[in-house]
C-alpha cells in the first residue's frame, strides 16, 4: 500500500471505528482487571484478542460488501425466517444486558468523578443519546466513535507511561496457560473483541456507508486500523497497568477499587486518568452499541435503517431512553460487565457461524479466501472453547446455588448451542447444493 492509499484510508475509514468503539468499552476494562489479577499470565488472551477480532470484522464486512444488506435480510433469504428472527433476539439480548450494565457503570462513574447520583446521570446520558443518535444517526455516532476511542486510547498510553510494566515478567505472559479460575476472564477478555453485537452491526455499517464489493479493500484497512491498531492498544495498554501494578494481590476487582490502588504507587494523576479512560470507554461503547439493537429489529421487520424512516429513529430513540434504567442497577459493577461478556461470547459462535455459512454458500466471488476461511474457523473454535467452559462454570456453580441470572444464561447457552450445531449440520448436508437452490426454511 502505497503513501496515497494511506491517506486515502485514513480520510474514508470509519465503519470499524464503531465496532472499536463497542469492543474497547468498559466491559473490555472490567475483563483485563479480573486477568490481571493473574499478574501477566495472561498477556497472550489480551494479544490474541485483537487479531481474533479483526478476523471477524473482516468476515462481517465480506458478507456486507457483497451482499449489499444487513445480515437479518441476507439471512432470511438463504435460512429463512426463523433463523432471521433466532438471529435478531440473539443480538438483542446481548445487546440490551451490555447495555443496561454499561450505563451503569457510566452513570456512576460520572457521579463519582463530577457528583450528583448514579441514577441521574443515568438519566441524563440516556436523554444525551437520544437526542444525539435520533438526530444525526449513524454519523454522529461513527465520528464520535472516532473521536472518543482514540481520545481513550491516548489517555491509557499516558498511563502506560506513568506506570511502566516489568518487561521480563511480562515476557513469561507470552506461554499460553490457563490459572484455575480464570476461565471467566479469558472469555470476558476474548469476547471483548470478537462479539455477537460487532459482527452483526458491522454489516449494516457498511450499508450505512453504501459501501460496496469495490471497497472492501478499505474495510481491510478500516479494521486494521480500529481493531488490529487502537483497540490492541486499548487493552495491551490497560492490561500492562494493572498488572504490573496489582497482578497477584487480593485487590476488589472493580475499577475504582483498581484505580485507587495504583495511587500509593503513582499518585493521584494515574488514578484520574484511569477513571476518565473508563468514562471516555463507557460513552463510546454506549454510542455504538446503542445502534445494534435498532439495526436489525428495523431489518427484520423491512423498515429503513436510517434516521430519514421514523419509525427506525423511534426505535433508536427508545433503546437510548431504556437505557436509562442501568442507572438502578445495583452491585459490582467490573463482575457484572465480566459477565455480560461472557453472555455474549456464548450468543457469538452461532452468528459467526451463520457468517461463515453464508459467505461459503453463496457465489464464488463472495468467498474469503483460504486463509481468512480458517482463521475464521480458528477464532470460531477458541471462542467456542472459552464459553464453553465459562458455561462449565456456570453449571457447576448452578450445583451448589441456584441463581436466576445463572439459570438464565445456562438456558441462553444451551439454546444457542443447538442451534449452532443444527446449522453447522445444515451446511454439511447443503454444501453440494448450488447455492440459487437453496430453499428457504
Amino acid at each position: 500500500m502505497d503513501t496515497a492509499e494511506i491517506r486515502d484510508g485514513l480520510r474514508d475509514m470509519g465503519p470499524a471505528w464503531l465496532a472499536g468503539a463497542i469492543a474497547a468499552g468498559p466491559a473490555t476494562i472490567g475483563s483485563l482487571v479480573l486477568a490481571a489479577r493473574f499478574g501477566y499470565d495472561l498477556l497472550w488472551v489480551v494479544l490474541l484478542s485483537a487479531p481474533a477480532g479483526f478476523v471477524g470484522l473482516l468476515l462481517a464486512a465480506r458478507l456486507g460488501t457483497f451482499t449489499e444488506q444487513g445480515i437479518v435480510a441476507t439471512v432470511e433469504d438463504r435460512l429463512g425466517e426463523g433463523w432471521a428472527w433466532l438471529l435478531v433476539a440473539d443480538t438483542v439480548i446481548v445487546s440490551m444486558v451490555a447495555q443496561l450494565l454499561i450505563m451503569f457503570t457510566l452513570a456512576a462513574i460520572s457521579a463519582q468523578l463530577l457528583g450528583l447520583s448514579t441514577e441521574v446521570w443515568a438519566v441524563v446520558w440516556a436523554v444525551v443519546l437520544a437526542v444525539g443518535l435520533a438526530g444525526g444517526g449513524y454519523r454522529v455516532a461513527e465520528v464520535g466513535a472516532k473521536l472518543v476511542v482514540t481520545a481513550v486510547v491516548l489517555v491509557f498510553i499516558a498511563t502506560l507511561v506513568v506506570v511502566p510494566p516489568d518487561p521480563g515478567a511480562a515476557v513469561g505472559g507470552l506461554v499460553p496457560s490457563v490459572p484455575s479460575g480464570s476461565a471467566t476472564a479469558i472469555t470476558g477478555v476474548l469476547g471483548g473483541a470478537v462479539h455477537v453485537t460487532l459482527l452483526t452491526m458491522h454489516t449494516y455499517t457498511m450499508r450505512a456507508r453504501e459501501w460496496d464489493a469495490d471497497d472492501y479493500g478499505l474495510a481491510k484497512f478500516d479494521a486494521g486500523a480500529s481493531m488490529l491498531v487502537a483497540f490492541g492498544l486499548y487493552s495491551i495498554a490497560i492490561f500492562l497497568v494493572v498488572a504490573g501494578t496489582l497482578g497477584g494481590q487480593a485487590v476488589t476487582p472493580t475499577a475504582g477499587a483498581a484505580a485507587a490502588a495504583l495511587e500509593p504507587v503513582v499518585g493521584e494523576a494515574a488514578v484520574t486518568l484511569f477513571l476518565v479512560g473508563i468514562l471516555g470507554a463507557a460513552v463510546s461503547t454506549l454510542g455504538g452499541n446503542t445502534v445494534v439493537p435498532p439495526f436489525l429489529v428495523a431489518d427484520k421487520l423491512g423498515w429503513g435503517t436510517t434516521v430519514e424512516d421514523a419509525r427506525y429513529r423511534g426505535l433508536l430513540a427508545a433503546t437510548a431512553l431504556i437505557s436509562a434504567a442501568g442507572g438502578f442497577v445495583t452491585g459490582n459493577f467490573v463482575p457484572l460487565l465480566a459477565q455480560a461478556l461472557v453472555i455474549g461470547a456464548v450468543g457469538t459462535p452461532f452468528a459467526l457461524a451463520l457468517v461463515l455459512y453464508l459467505l461459503h454458500l453463496g457465489s464464488a466471488e463472495r468467498r474469503p479466501s483460504t486463509a481468512l476461511t480458517a482463521a475464521g474457523l480458528a477464532v470460531f473454535a477458541i471462542v467456542s472453547l472459552a464459553a464453553g467452559n465459562s458455561v462449565r462454570e456456570m453449571v457447576v456453580g448452578l450445583m451448589e446455588s441456584v441463581t436466576p441470572v445463572a439459570a438464565l444464561s445456562v438456558l441462553f447457552a444451551a439454546v444457542v448451542g443447538v442451534a449452532t450445531v443444527a446449522l453447522g449440520a445444515k451446511f454439511v448436508l447443503r454444501r453440494g447444493e448450488s447455492p440459487a437452490a437453496e430453499p428457504a426454511d
